[in-house]
């Protein structure tokens, strides 16, 4: 791992990918980007405010913009639970570093996400929690290049497993 690379951490909502991010940043000599606070610094708006006034293919779409408007190196870039549903995103987060997979079993993502409304979490309209689980499972195993099971660990340990991983 050459730590000129960014290191992007997947996955789902409630992950940990903000928090275990800033640590893993702090013990690497990086730069931290959370790239939900870049849109809610573009766009002046709380994630959830975007979805419920904008819609979920606005919110997709100016993720997106934002995320190929990121050139950075040797950052640690935490990314929103929907990133991996653009293939344009994705595509560019591989090109520019490794890409981390911090996997939570449902049981812990639903106990994790107990105010669910104020997350700005993207279901697709009708969308349960469980089916959007199960829709991005296969999606974040297809971008990773490595995964972290995160289930019942704490930050510290989740942090070290990452570290070593890489």
């Amino acid at each position: 791992m050459h730590y000129h690379e960014n290191i992007v951490l997947i996955g789902m909502p409630g992950a940990g990918k903000s928090t275990v991010g800033v640590v893993l940043a702090k013990s690497l000599g990086m730069q931290f980007i959370d790239t939900d606070i870049l849109i809610q610094e573009r766009t002046g708006k709380m994630l959830q405010e975007i979805l419920d006034e904008d819609g979920a293919d606005a919110f997709k779409r100016i993720e997106e913009e934002t995320i190929l408007s990121l050139h950075s190196s040797r950052a640690v870039i935490a990314t929103g639970g929907s990133v991996v549903r653009s293939e344009a995103a994705m595509a560019h987060l591989k090109s520019e570093g490794v890409v981390v997979y911090l996997e939570i079993a449902y049981e812990e993502m639903e106990a994790r996400l107990k105010n669910i409304t104020a997350r700005g979490i993207l279901l697709l309209p009708g969308q349960s929690l469980r089916e959007m689980y199960d829709e991005r499972v296969p999606l974040y195993e297809k971008y990773a290049d490595l995964t972290v099971a995160c289930s019942g660990e704490d930050l510290e340990s989740v942090v070290q497993r990452v570290v070593e991983a890489l």
